[in-house]
């Protein structure tokens, strides 16, 4: 039986559109273009005739004129790929259709199924969404151009200026002025827009064609089995709990106290969580049998379990055990700097920036009424610098390439121009080159991860994965010698077996890029050590194995006593305000290599409190540290925001940062100027004494209130760090409040004893666990339709149903309802391997990849409940 494969799914769902693909101009949103890049899906799309890839959010008047060679007599036709709700996607849907006025025919896929678009809160659409879309499109789009034809007058052929179109519902739209600058530029560009809308509007009665199909197979995998959902999409994006006590963030599942939940109201994540599961198993001809730990898991696999029937049970598919597990059952571990190459990538890699759309959604009816807006996740998109590693000088003869190339273009389009706009071009070419050499590094030489990108039928991420920071790097090493030796391309590097340090790979990824076909035919395993080059070097790995270091530290206290552990705390922070300080002080923006940032510092704060909610869970009624231990503590935290406030940024100091530099600043300037004033005092120590004699009492007057405004301060701070430190006592009883970790089986308990298994996160616990048939605390069986009809009627007689185990499954998909890191997927592949069960096709997935500082914005930053709670 084929193993299943996630890659390979997705790539065989777009296959299955190739005739509504085929001959068109796709647009793809963020989340679909982030999905698309991952499983290499453009070469296949291109193979399947599609014309031409546009971005939706971005896209240019210019897109129009990418077919004019087209020798096809057929109708034009635009499909739409989005990984949003088709509300939030109109808006760009209409803009696009408004601008390629010729077209007639338009399909649009969407990753959110009909059921899953009624069943949305507050949703425009009803149970028929997809044919009311269609009608609700083609109603916007006639009135958009009727308003459009009017605003054009026969003797200026100026575009209106502030063109825009609002239907009840929907979102405002931009003007189609702003939307295409380009055609302004000439006159032909003007008349060929003019009499593309009047063409249109005589032939407005022509009814435009839409059609809305459910493509679910939008995703990211890593490899053919590890994959998280688009950053940008609305599955991702959406909340999974609401503001309430047992809650820490909107991108994170509440506490699982085991309480049922208020009403039949679910959050928005559970809700689109389950739909795509469904069809995902559906895709790969899968059934499931459902598993779930944790009280927003048991709500989506309740969610799951209402919409199978009898003819999705009954077909004779391949079974396959699904595991939903909460994040917040776990926070320990996607907190932690664990030894993964893959989240040092992550980490340290800048990523591409958000979308338009993601910014101008206040007025979308994604915003509910009773809950929060949409999450800002971080995008999956690493941009890997690989101008910086190759060199400048390898790139000068592209960029006057592309240059040349620009201004002949623009010669072309109007072949009628006289001398002096040809004047005007070049004048046009010197911008556009200072605009190149400014971004060169962004828009020309940047790369990023594809999953697909093979190694003799090895994916390079899927290989990656699974190994160590060393072990990876040795690997990359590896597969870049075998490069070389295929091209014919000799380094003369010394390097050691067993190791790969950056003065090992940078040579050799130069030799094999110096070559444009070797750059282009190896550029899958060029990016890829081009990463591993950025995560090994000394400005980030200092970083990372300082974090590590202190971990680990504060793990070893946490077997101690709450007193040694406090301490760590409080010096990890006192050692991240000096050197902050000391860095403002002598002009450097970044502190130095290894050194804890104050953010960093609170990141580490955090770990301690969990670390000591499970270890001391009855040293104090709410914290599980003394008063005199937390305050210190306390202490520590106000003194370093107070020392640095410029880096301590975060969401609960929001509206008192400015007001604690001005006072910062205040404050330097007078130790300055007293300073000065000591030395002249020396200096003319036989000087008249006389001349500020009767000025006393003003300088009191002035000093009293300089007194009283700084205490209002230091008490404003102090409340905001006493709120940060009840958040810290919520997080400290994760263990107490968590249902399935009362008993301590799944607790992430500090590896001070020695015994690795206490070191590892829960995937590895739970697998373990499952996998060797023990009783798991709070694991809920869901029963299928037919199950559940044994049960309740043919049980009676005998004919009822066992209830199946995870581990007698060959299949298992676990999907962690909140987000992934690398580090859980090696665990997970180590707990499998130990396990002895080399039969089973294990298949991770989360909402989303995290790293560290991912978590830090969560809980604390302005991704986190706290700070708008009343704790």
């Amino acid at each position: 039986m084929a193993l299943v494969d996630v890659t390979k799914s997705c790539l065989d769902s777009i296959r299955q559109i190739s005739e509504h693909i085929e001959g068109c101009t796709l647009y793809l949103d963020a989340g679909s273009t982030e999905s698309f890049q991952f499983i290499g899906a453009f070469p296949v799309l291109l193979d399947l005739g599609v014309c031409s890839i546009c971005s939706l959010e971005n896209m240019c008047s210019l897109d129009v004129v990418v077919d004019w060679n087209s020798e096809s007599d057929t109708v034009k036709k635009i499909v739409v790929i989005t990984s949003r709700l088709l509300s939030d996607a109109h808006r760009y849907i209409l803009r696009c259709l408004s601008t390629h006025q010729d077209i007639r025919r338009c399909t649009i896929f969407t990753s959110i199924s009909e059921m899953a678009h009624s069943s949305y809160t507050d949703s425009p659409l009803g149970p028929d969404a997809f044919h009311e879309y269609e009608s609700l499109l083609v109603q916007d789009y006639e009135e958009l151009v009727k308003k459009s034809s009017k605003s054009i007058e026969p003797k200026d052929n100026n575009l209106q200026e502030n063109l825009t179109f609002e239907d009840e519902g929907w979102s405002q739209l931009t003007s189609i002025a702003e939307d295409i600058p380009h055609l302004e530029a000439s006159s032909s560009g003007r008349d060929l827009y003019d009499n593309t809308l009047i063409g249109c509007t005589e032939d407005v009665r022509k009814k435009l064609v839409v059609s809305v199909h459910h493509f679910p197979m939008i995703l990211c995998p890593f490899s053919p089995r590890v994959f998280v959902l688009p950053s940008e999409g609305s599955i991702a994006e959406a909340y999974l709990s609401a503001e309430h006590e047992d809650s820490l963030s909107p991108g994170l599942p509440p506490l699982s106290t085991g309480l049922p939940s208020d009403g039949d109201d679910f959050p928005p994540g559970a809700t689109l969580t389950a739909h795509f599961l469904y069809h995902l198993a559906a895709k790969m001809d899968l059934k499931m049998e459902i598993f779930s730990l944790g009280d927003l898991s048991k709500t989506v696999g309740k969610i799951l379990m209402d919409m199978s029937s009898l003819y999705d049970v009954g077909r004779r598919k391949r079974s396959v055990g699904l595991l939903i597990i909460d994040r917040t059952l776990d926070l320990l571990t996607p907190c932690c700097h664990g030894d993964s190459l893959v989240d040092r990538m992550f980490s340290s890699l800048p990523r591409r920036e958000r979308a338009a759309s993601s910014t101008q959604m206040k007025g979308s009816q994604t915003q509910l009424k009773h809950g929060p807006s949409n999450l800002q996740r971080a995008p999956l998109d690493v941009q890997i610098p690989l101008q910086k590693i190759l060199g400048e000088e390898d790139c000068e003869l592209d960029h006057f390439r592309l240059l040349e190339s620009i201004e002949a273009f623009l010669c072309a389009w109007d072949s009628s121009k006289s001398a002096s706009e040809i004047v005007d071009l070049t004048n046009f070419r010197n911008e556009v080159n200072n605009e190149i050499s400014l971004h060169s590094d962004i828009e020309l030489f940047s790369g990023s991860f594809v999953s697909t990108e093979n190694f003799r039928g090895t994916p390079y991420l899927e290989a990656i994965l699974d190994r160590r920071t060393k072990d990876g790097a040795v690997l990359v090493k590896k597969w870049l010698q075998e490069s070389l030796r295929r091209e014919n391309v000799s380094v003369n590097v010394k390097t050691r077996p067993g190791f790969a340090t950056k003065s090992d790979l940078q040579p050799m990824i130069k030799a094999l890029a110096k070559s444009q076909p070797s750059l282009m035919k190896n550029k899958g395993i060029i990016q890829l050590a081009v990463a591993a080059l950025v995560a090994l070097d000394e400005s980030h790995s200092a970083r990372w194995d300082a974090f590590i270091s202190a971990e680990k530290i504060l793990s070893s206290c946490a077997g101690d006593t709450t007193q040694s552990l406090a301490a760590q705390i409080v010096e990890l922070v006192n050692k991240s305000a000096l050197m902050g300080s000391h860095g403002e002080k002598n002009g450097k923006m970044k502190p130095s290599q290894g050194v804890l940032s104050f953010q960093g510092a609170l990141l580490l704060t955090v770990i301690g409190y969990i670390l000591a909610g499970e270890n001391f869970p009855t040293s104090g009624l709410d914290s599980p540290f003394s008063w005199q231990e937390e305050h210190l503590l306390k202490e520590a935290i106000v003194d370093a925001i107070l020392e640095n406030p410029s880096k301590a940024k975060l969401k609960f100091l929001h509206g008192l940062t400015e007001d604690l530099e001005a006072n910062l600043n205040r404050m330097r300037s007078e130790e300055t100027k007293e300073m000065s004033s000591d030395h002249l005092q020396i200096d003319d120590f036989d000087d008249d004494q006389w001349g500020s004699w009767g000025d006393e009492d003003a300088d009191s007057n002035n000093n009293k209130e300089k007194v009283y405004g700084d205490m209002q301060l230091k008490l404003e701070l102090r409340d905001r760090v006493d709120n940060l430190f009840r958040f810290l006592h919520k997080l400290s009883s994760l263990k107490r409040r968590n249902l399935p970790l009362r008993d301590g089986t799944f607790a992430s308990e500090s590896n001070f004893s020695g015994d690795p298994y206490t070191g590892k996160g829960l995937l590895y616990k739970l697998l373990t666990r499952v996998l060797g048939k023990y009783d798991v605390p709070g694991l809920e069986y869901h029963s299928s339709t037919v199950g559940r009809l044994f049960k309740s009627g043919f049980g009676r007689f005998g004919l009822g149903q066992a209830k199946p185990s995870l581990a007698d499954q060959n299949v298992i998909l676990i999907f962690v309802v909140g987000g992934i890191n690398g580090l859980e997927v090696r665990e997970a592949q180590e707990a499998l391997s130990e396990s002895g069960r080399p039969d089973i096709e294990l298949i991770i997935g989360g909402t989303t990849f995290l790293t560290p500082d991912d978590m830090l914005d969560l809980l604390i930053g302005n991704s986190s409940y706290f700070g708008s709670l009343n704790l």
